[in-house]
């Protein structure tokens, strides 16, 4: 009996979904803090320009990245709010800030390595996809997405 695992064992789990540009990401729900509507931002002069500002939540102040940037897309307009998901970190609490939230999904199989057409900021921030009966769900590297505030 072999006790070797398989990636798509290892990757198996619940994902929190969200929309970018109308495709379909998702993080592991362990990753996730919490999902909050739009905040008001102080802006952080000097900051990269993924980090779009800070936020206050309940008395900490965290850093919102916005994925939008970081993807290399133009950031959403004014008139358009961001959703925050909140996630655990290292140097404490990060918002990314994402177009809309979607569903948890409880997945385990059909993950697949990045496909090679996958160009641009995407190929370093996309550590799997699973094809879903209806779309492409890109699995994103938290880790990679938040490194651009240190």
């Amino acid at each position: 009996m072999s006790t070797k695992t398989t990636a798509a064992e290892t990757m198996a789990g619940q994902y929190c979904t969200f929309f970018i540009d109308a495709k379909l990401y998702g993080i592991d729900v362990n990753e996730v803090q919490e999902v909050i509507v739009h905040q008001e931002m102080t802006p952080a002069p000097l900051a990269p320009p993924a980090v779009r500002g800070l936020i206050n939540l309940r008395g900490q102040v965290v850093i919102a990245i916005d994925l939008r940037t970081v993807l290399g897309l133009a950031s959403l307009a004014d008139a358009e709010l961001a959703t925050n998901i909140v996630i655990g970190s290292d140097g404490g609490a990060v918002s990314l800030l994402v177009d809309e939230i979607g569903d948890v999904l409880d997945l385990d199989s059909g993950f697949e390595p990045p496909p090679r057409t996958l160009k641009g900021p995407h190929r370093h921030l996309v550590r799997a996809v699973c094809r879903l009966p209806d779309c492409v769900l890109h699995i994103l590297d938290v880790n990679a997405a938040i490194a651009v505030q240190r």
